[in-house]
């Protein structure tokens, strides 16, 4: 949505939490960032999101809304502050912080038993004063282990409209019809003059769907079946698009923020997180192709011709400059890393702007991507890869997502080089034998390295999560840190008094 690298506005991690765990965290989005609603609103569009966000909500108080939606230019947000996750459905199981959830428990448990053998079995002569002491602690480290993680379908699992908290915890069974629905009124209340719609759909994410009408629709399960509903839901968006005479004025696109989750499996539903074909890796992996591939999809009978593919590096970062050539929007910006992609979709350009990509894991530049002018090579440098575990498979299953830093990851000296034209699976790492240019690959790439990052305003370092190394990071505050992840009660959203939330979504 900013048309930039995410380190750039300081939404990446140094270590182990690669996104937001609590709407009661103070990360998220930096109200001075800029996105292409907020471009487009000044242009005179009306602006929507529908569904999920979770680039946060507030700063330092609940009601500041400093990340939210209707603060980074969407005149109307109806959807997940948050994201959909395995805790808001019940015997799903949880998806944050598990490890510190079952020491705090462990802990806690101890600390009870301690208190009650001290108590019953007289061994010691504790006056009554300790007594209360204890007791007061053990009810603070219960309070510090069960308040934040086991209420979280309260406290992430919400929907709100606006500013406003209209369901919480949110029904999700529900939840696809109601999106759908928000979606289409949204374009029909605003059919009559420019509008923007970003519809973050909640599919295709765990834990999946089970709507009815959808179950056993695909020969691929149950993630068959939800990406059947999604065709569905994008078939109506269309159908609704069509009706209102929209078609020829109204660019659509379709994408995914990333490849598939491999890791995410099990023995009942199988598959769940998708796949990625001939490509190596999957979600969270900032190099291997499986995790950086996505759909590219684009609708507008009246300008671009069905049917054409384009075969070139491109990236979601393109989409701010290209709807800001679309609303024609020429005012002054700050320095951006997209390209308008018309040229490309209209076929009056036949090369991608990009000549290198810079492929990050979370901080940490992972890979960069080269395709040199006139050539048909498009290079692939890796100055890291992540440790697949258990050794031979290919992700990490172990930790249930790939971490970038220390002991999870390998670096390599001269770093692992591929041609993706010749080597999409990235299966053959080229050498100085295989590759005439290989000396002069890696010392290209070196010197865009160092362009790219001289192009940042500051630098900061921080220390990693074992304390043990530092990291430079070349942008903005660092978004991912757990003094921003990690709950605060006074940011929690709430439908009531705090801590009494509890609302229904009134149909």
């Amino acid at each position: 949505m900013t048309g930039r690298y995410a380190i750039r506005s300081g939404m990446v991690s140094t270590g182990r939490v690669q996104v937001l765990l609590f709407l009661g965290g103070s990360g998220g989005l930096p109200p001075n960032e800029t996105t292409f609603a907020k471009r487009l609103q000044q242009q005179g569009y009306t602006t929507g999101l529908v569904g999920k966000w979770h680039l946060g909500v507030s700063c330092e108080h609940r009601e500041d809304h400093c990340h939210h939606p209707n603060h980074h230019g969407f005149t109307y947000f109806y959807g997940l502050p948050f994201t959909l996750f395995n805790d808001c459905v019940p015997g799903m199981g949880s998806d944050v912080l598990v490890d510190i959830q079952h020491a705090l428990r462990n802990v806690t448990i101890v600390f009870w038993i301690t208190l009650v053998w001290i108590w019953v079995s007289g061994i010691f002569e504790v006056r009554p004063c300790l007594v209360v002491l204890l007791f007061s602690l053990s009810i603070l480290a219960t309070s510090v282990w069960y308040v934040p993680f086991k209420l979280l379908p309260m406290w992430n699992c919400i929907i709100m409209r606006n500013q406003k908290v209209i369901e919480q915890p949110m029904t999700v069974e529900t939840l696809p019809q109601r999106l759908l629905g928000e979606a289409d009124n949204f374009i029909r209340r605003n059919a009559d003059g420019p509008f923007l719609l970003l519809f973050s759909l909640a599919h295709i994410h765990t834990p999946l769907f089970k709507t009815p009408a959808f179950a056993g629709k695909s020969r691929h399960g149950c993630y068959g079946d939800n990406l059947e509903e999604v065709d569905w839901i994008v078939g109506k968006i269309t159908e609704t698009v069509d009706s209102l005479g929209l078609a020829n004025n109204t660019l659509m696109y379709f994408t995914s923020d990333h490849g598939g989750h491999l890791e995410d499996s099990d023995s009942l539903i199988g598959q769940k997180g998708g796949w990625n074909g001939i490509y190596k890796g999957g979600k969270a992996m900032g190099g291997w192709e499986g995790g950086i591939r996505v759909p590219g999809i684009f609708r507008w009978p009246g300008r671009l011709t069905a049917g054409r593919v384009v075969d070139e590096p491109t990236s979601l970062m393109d989409l701010y400059p290209t709807l800001k050539y679309l609303a024609e929007d020429t005012e002054p910006d700050r320095l951006l890393d997209g390209h308008n992609l018309m040229p490309l979709l209209e076929g009056s350009a036949e090369h991608s702007q990009h000549e290198f990509m810079f492929h990050y894991c979370g901080i940490y530049l992972n890979a960069v991507r080269w395709h040199p002018p006139g050539s048909d090579s498009i290079y692939k440098v890796h100055y890291f890869t992540p440790n697949f575990s258990p050794p031979g498979a290919g992700g990490c299953y172990d930790t249930k997502v790939c971490l970038c830093h220390g002991e999870f990851v390998t670096h390599h000296d001269p770093p692992l080089l591929f041609d993706l034209h010749h080597d999409p699976s990235e299966s053959r790492p080229l050498t100085p034998n295989t590759e005439p240019r290989f000396s002069e690959i890696l010392r290209q790439t070196a010197n865009a390295v160092l362009r790219h990052k001289s192009s940042f305003a500051n630098k900061q370092r921080f220390d990693g999560d074992d304390g043990s190394h530092t990291s430079t990071a070349y942008g903005a505050p660092v978004q991912m840190t757990w003094d921003r992840i990690l709950w605060r009660p006074w940011l929690q959203p709430c439908c009531g008094t705090f801590p009494f939330c509890w609302c229904k979504e009134k149909m």
